[in-house]
């Protein structure tokens, strides 16, 4: 079995996979940077949106924001969730379907090395017998 995945392993582009290894780390950073600077940050220093820095004065009503800018955040945090598992659901199921599809093509390739091996074993007999009769 360790031969097939060295086969398989084998037939990856690896050097278009390499090549695009820093374009998906130029999006990946984008998409970090992109989060981090999303409206209502928390500065890392006070633990404050810079909104609720200015309302320092109003303890109740920074906490009730606070509050309110969690539960936005533990919202979106949720979506983003569901949206991963989604996608991980899809992932697994189109592996299953590659998976499936590598098997019938192993089935394929094996029959062919059969039917490969019959025929030259046949043309092998069909040679010495039209040399036997010469």
């Amino acid at each position: 079995m360790a031969a097939g995945w060295w086969t398989v392993l084998k037939t990856v582009p690896w050097s278009e996979v390499i090549s695009a290894a820093p374009q998906v780390a130029t999006g990946a950073r984008r998409l970090w940077d992109t989060v981090n600077r999303k409206p209502g940050a928390v500065d890392p220093a006070t633990g404050l949106s810079p909104e609720m820095a200015a309302q320092e004065d109003d303890i109740i009503g920074l906490l009730i924001a606070r509050s309110e800018q969690n539960d936005a955040e533990l919202n979106d945090l949720r979506n983003q969730m569901r949206s991963a598992s989604e996608l991980i659901a899809n992932l697994a199921d189109q592996n299953a379907q590659l998976i499936a599809k590598m098997d019938v093509q192993r089935q394929k390739l094996t029959w062919l090395g059969v039917t490969a091996g019959l025929s030259a074993l046949l043309s092998v007999v069909a040679l010495i017998l039209v040399a036997v009769r010469t």
